[in-house]
């Protein structure tokens, strides 16, 4: 299972960016998939997870301004990010869980991470 991030950049404070992250290989099903940042110096941190049923969970410094969704026939989640705000820099990393057969054990998989940089 590989997962490929997509839509980071440079935005001025207040702006918003939209990430996505498509999986593809052999995949079976997909449980709950999320991103997670980290800034330089810092542990990387949950930002929002969101399940296969859509119930979502967010990091409290970004509620009311991230919204998480996925596309389940694209295989794809996306991270829409509003009213960005400097201490929101950093690298942003999707991740999934997914069996690959029916059999399978549920692995975790992360994409390679997308630069998110807030700065006038």
């Amino acid at each position: 299972v590989q997962l490929q991030a997509s839509g980071g950049g440079l935005v001025q404070p207040g702006g918003s960016l939209r990430l996505s992250c498509t999986a593809s290989g052999t995949i079976f099903s997909i449980g709950a998939m999320g991103w997670y940042r980290q800034a330089p110096g810092n542990q990387r941190e949950l930002v929002a997870t969101i399940t296969s049923g859509g119930i979502t969970n967010y990091v409290d410094s970004v509620k009311g301004r991230f919204t998480i969704t996925r596309d389940n026939a694209k295989k794809t989640q996306y991270l829409q990010m509003n009213s960005l705000k400097p201490e929101d820099t950093a690298v942003y990393y999707c991740n999934a869980v997914a069996r690959t057969t029916y059999s399978a054990s549920i692995q975790s998989y992360w994409g390679q991470g997308t630069q998110v940089t807030v700065s006038s």
